[in-house]
């Protein structure tokens, strides 16, 4: 198969496994606590770096913001060889006992998306494969992390998600929201792959917060300690997977 045209790899260049961050240089926060890692190539808002874990091979790529860029993650990546996708990522709280630094990993994502809806109908599930979602709620006990495992809700609009919206998701108990995992979801069942997700709270937004409103930096400093937290988990689960 040809190199794909945005993530500029090709088959042989990846692993069977990947964890996708949205943010590029979370990918070298994930890079710097494996074992070992390789640059295999960077285009716009793509960077892919292949690793080892505790023996285990992983490709990490960074999908960028949003679902539409997510899915063309998803479909060069399944394309080149990967069969499975772990987000790691970061999300708004919709629960007002819900703090910044918890971590969710998410059992569906309601589909407030756009792209999903190109592939299939908006009433087909986005939900994770079992394995993966249990492979992270295990490795999250096992390490003694408490984690909140429920449904998510994947926006497209960060700046319009208004009060209205927000009472509602909150209403029908949805944990937090985030912007891609419903694609992500959707396209790896639809593929026959297997997917996952855990996120870190970054704001509340019943509280009225969102990352950023009280510091310079993008996030807060509780929720930057326990991205590497989630990570963790996350290269646990691979090891499992």
């Amino acid at each position: 198969m040809a190199k794909q045209p945005h993530l500029l790899v090709e088959e042989g260049d990846v692993h069977e496994i990947a964890i996708i961050p949205g943010d590029p240089g979370r990918v070298d926060r994930i890079a710097d606590l494996c074992d070992d890692s390789e640059l295999v190539a960077q285009n716009r808002e793509y960077k892919v770096v292949n690793a080892s874990y505790e023996g285990t091979d992983l490709t990490i790529c960074s999908t960028g913001i949003g679902c539409p860029s997510a899915a063309i993650a998803v479909e060069e990546l399944s394309r080149v060889g990967v069969e499975t996708f772990l987000r790691c990522g970061t999300c708004g709280a919709l629960q007002t006992k819900m703090e910044v630094g918890d971590m969710v990993v998410a059992t569906g994502a309601a589909k407030e998306e756009g792209t999903s809806k190109r592939y299939e109908d908006e009433v087909y599930p986005a939900v994770p494969d079992y394995d993966a979602l249990r492979e992270l709620v295990d490795a999250a006990e096992d390490n003694d992390e408490d984690v909140h495992v429920g449904p998510i809700v994947s926006d497209d609009a960060f700046y319009n998600e208004s009060d209205e919206y927000v009472d509602d998701w909150n209403d029908a108990n949805l944990l937090a929201i985030e912007m891609e995992a419903a694609t992500v979801f959707s396209l790896a069942r639809r593929k026959g792959l297997r997917a996952g997700a855990i996120c870190t709270v970054d704001g509340n937004l019943v509280a009225g917060t969102q990352k950023g409103a009280d510091s310079d930096d993008e996030l807060p400093e509780k929720a930057k300690d326990n991205v590497e937290r989630a990570i963790r988990i996350t290269l646990n689960a691979v090891t499992e997977l």
